[in-house]
C-alpha cells in the first residue's frame, strides 16, 4: 500500500496563491498519484470529469473517495451541473476528510455554482470552469455567485464552441473578460487553460501569455511543465530585485515621492511578498 505525502511547501501555499493546477485523473493509480502529491505542483485536481471515462466513473469516484479519507488532500473536478454524474460527486464529496474544494465543469450561469455550493459541506471553494460562450457572457455573474473561489478557463472545450483559433490574439478577449470579471467579483486572479504537448520555450511563450492578461494561475496535466509553470507565473528576478531596491530606499530622502510613488511602493510591496511566498525572496 502506498504512503501518501504532500509536497510541504506546496501544502502550505494558500490555494489563491497557486500558479500550477496539476490536473490527475481519477482514473490513475495510487503510485502515479504519490508522486503528484510530492512534485512541486502548487495544487493538485484529482479528475473525475474529461479525465475518467465515462464507464469507470463509479469505480473512480470510488477510489477518489478512499483517498481523501486515508490521508491524500486534494482538489477535485466535479461533472457538469445537473447531469447523473454530478448528483453522485456532490452526494459523496462532503463525506471526504481530504478535501479541498472543486473544480466545477462547464459552468455556464451563476445558479450552477450556488446550487453546487448547497449540496457541499459550508465554505468549500468552488473553481469554476468556463467552458463556453454562454459561460464567458455570464462570466461577471459567475465570479459573484456565493462559494465561487476562482475562474478557471477550459480552453478546448471553449475552442470547440466558438470555432476560435489558439493563438494569443484570438483568444486575447476572452482571458480579459476573466480577468476582469474576477477583478469584478473580488476573486484571485483566474486560472488559464491547458498547454497541452508544450515544454521549454514553447511553454514559457504561453505562459508569458498567461501573465500578460492578468492570470495567474494556469492548468497542466503534464508534471514536466510544473516547474516552468512555477518559475514563470512567480515574480522574476528583476522584479525582486527592483521591489528590494525599492523597498531599502523608501524611508530614505534618495527615493523622489512623485505621484507615481505609492503605486510603486504598493506593486514592489507585492512582489516582496509574493517572493517570499513562494521561497524566491533572498537577503
Amino acid at each position: 500500500m502506498v504512503t501518501f505525502h504532500r509536497n510541504e511547501r506546496a501544502a502550505s501555499l494558500p490555494a489563491r496563491l497557486s500558479r500550477s493546477w496539476m490536473l490527475i485523473t481519477a482514473a490513475a493509480d495510487e503510485e502515479r498519484l504519490a508522486a503528484a502529491l510530492e512534485s512541486e505542483a502548487d495544487s493538485i485536481l484529482i479528475d473525475l470529469e474529461d479525465g475518467t471515462p465515462a464507464d469507470q466513473k463509479t469505480e473512480a469516484r470510488e477510489r477518489v473517495m478512499h483517498w481523501l479519507n486515508n490521508g491524500v488532500e486534494a482538489w477535485v473536478r466535479i461533472n457538469k451541473f445537473g447531469t447523473e454524474e454530478w448528483h453522485k460527486d456532490v452526494e459523496e464529496l462532503p463525506k471526504a476528510k481530504g478535501l479541498r474544494g472543486v473544480m466545477l465543469a462547464e459552468v455556464e450561469d451563476a445558479a450552477m455554482v450556488t446550487r453546487t455550493a448547497m449540496m457541499l459541506p459550508p465554505g468549500t471553494p468552488i473553481i469554476a470552469l468556463i467552458e463556453s460562450a454562454i459561460g464567458i457572457v455570464n462570466a461577471v455573474d459567475i465570479a459573484r455567485a456565493p462559494g465561487v473561489f476562482r475562474l478557471a478557463f477550459g480552453i478546448g472545450d471553449f475552442r470547440k464552441d466558438t470555432g476560435m483559433a489558439a493563438d494569443a490574439l484570438s483568444l486575447a478577449y476572452v482571458r480579459s473578460q476573466l480577468v476582469l470579471a474576477s477583478r469584478v467579483g473580488e476573486l484571485p486572479g483566474p486560472i488559464d487553460g491547458p498547454s497541452v504537448g508544450k515544454h521549454g520555450v514553447d511553454l514559457m511563450k504561453d505562459c508569458s501569455i498567461t501573465s500578460a492578461a492578468g492570470m495567474t494561475g494556469k492548468l497542466t496535466l503534464d508534471p514536466a511543465q510544473v516547474d516552468t509553470i512555477n518559475i514563470s507565473l512567480a515574480p522574476s528576478e528583476d522584479e525582486i530585485q527592483w521591489a528590494r531596491d525599492l523597498l531599502q530606499k523608501q524611508d530614505g530622502d534618495a527615493m523622489p515621492k512623485d505621484g507615481s510613488y505609492l503605486p510603486r511602493l504598493a506593486r514592489a510591496k507585492k512582489v516582496s511578498q509574493l517572493a517570499k511566498t513562494y521561497g524566491l525572496w533572498r537577503s
